[in-house]
């Protein structure tokens, strides 16, 4: 195949999935600075469900519950993570949810200019996650400031500064658990402290970990995810129109897996990173033993020798090979728990609402990779 096609990462895209379209169609592995960055479908799968190849050992110096580990070890504490996601915890939840969904959507103001993601997105990610952990209300101005700042550092790409930001959120969680320590476990956060790995009890270090996989992540993911969402539907009328018919029709199922398929389209979750156990070859690219491995899951959910037209809209053709929750050991335990979250807020949003339509005077701005997604979508709602 020759040498493989090396990014400017320098270079300034408007839209970095038709970038990464592009690259895909050019190479299915290529280089970026220091890292290699796999784009194609089948390079993808296949590196996530490589775990002995691919590991996600990748820093040892901030240990990630589960995400940074493998193996055996991973499987352990994921067990723990997936005993608070199951169907049955999660149906528990759909109801404050459709509260915190339902108060967000009937104050929005009508006929005028609305933020879909400062104003929907950021308050409603964080009020349902914060009741789902028990965490109290009055924590809201502190968490949606900390996602405006992650969000800044992730952009600027200095790990110094998205490290500092990571650190004052671990500190909110210590306090936290400081105020909770002895009490009852009436809570996810009250069960964490009382709950065990591999028969001994979580360390404190263990449980800030899962906390901030849980909340540091999911807070801003999934108001990325809203926005994604909404700009679809102002976007595409028809399929909002059909989105409302599920709606009135009480489609759980249906309007799920149009979600899913939406975030396929857009995808917001850009990449994970995985470093090489020993050298290998992926798409006819030869990867060292040590060298840093980006799998990109925005390009290969849009791989047309996957889905066709990567743009179409087909929830039933294209939702078994959808990696938005990725693939292998490491898919995201939460995604039932989002899928759910982003339903119902689905559900509140159109049933609620006649139309919901882009701003005619303010257009909707990207965001700046590495950020995938959207930066601001402004809508006005009738």
């Amino acid at each position: 195949m020759g040498d493989p096609t090396d990014i400017d990462s320098g270079e300034s895209w408007e839209d970095q999935r038709s970038s990464y379209d592009a690259l895909r169609e050019r190479c299915p592995v290529a280089r970026e600075n220091n890292r290699w960055v796999v784009l194609r479908h089948a390079e993808v799968v296949a590196a996530a469900t490589d775990p002995g190849t691919f590991s996600s050992r990748v820093t040892t110096t901030r240990r990630a519950i589960p995400n940074s580990l493998d193996g055996l070890e991973h499987a352990a504490y994921r067990s723990v993570v997936d005993r608070y996601l199951t169907d049955e915890r999660v149906a528990v939840e759909e109801s404050q949810c459709r509260s915190h969904a339902a108060t967000i959507v009937d104050a929005l103001p009508r006929g005028v200019t609305v933020k879909t993601i400062a104003s929907i997105g950021i308050p409603y990610a964080v009020r349902s996650q914060s009741t789902w952990l028990g965490w109290p209300g009055d924590l809201e101005d502190q968490l949606v400031a900390w996602i405006g700042d992650n969000h800044a550092a992730t952009r600027s790409g200095s790990r110094a500064r998205m490290r500092l930001v990571a650190e004052r959120f671990d500190s909110i969680i210590r306090q936290l658990l400081d105020e909770r320590r002895g009490g009852p476990a009436m809570d996810v956060t009250g069960e964490l402290l009382e709950d065990s790995v591999d028969g001994r009890p979580l360390t404190d270090e263990e449980i800030v970990s899962i906390l901030r996989n849980w909340t540091a992540g999911d807070l801003g993911s999934l108001a990325t995810s809203v926005g994604a969402i909404v700009h679809f539907l102002a976007a595409r009328p028809q399929v909002q129109h059909q989105m409302r018919t599920l709606v009135e029709a009480g489609d759980v199922a249906e309007l799920t897996a149009a979600v899913e398929e939406i975030l396929r389209i857009d995808d917001p979750f850009v990449s994970n990173r995985r470093v090489t156990t020993w050298t290998t070859e992926l798409g006819e690219t030869t990867i060292a033993r040590g060298d840093s491995v980006l799998l990109n899951w925005t390009a290969a959910n849009r791989d047309p020798r996957v889905f066709g037209d990567p743009d179409r809209f087909d929830p039933t053709r294209n939702a078994a090979a959808n990696l938005v929750f990725g693939v292998g050991p490491h898919v995201c335990p939460g995604r039932g728990l989002t899928l759910m979250e982003l339903r119902v807020l689905l559900e509140e949003l159109l049933g609620r609402t006649a139309r919901i339509e882009l701003a005619p005077d303010r257009p909707a701005v990207r965001e700046t990779p590495p950020v995938g997604g959207w930066a601001r979508v402004p809508i006005v709602l009738g």
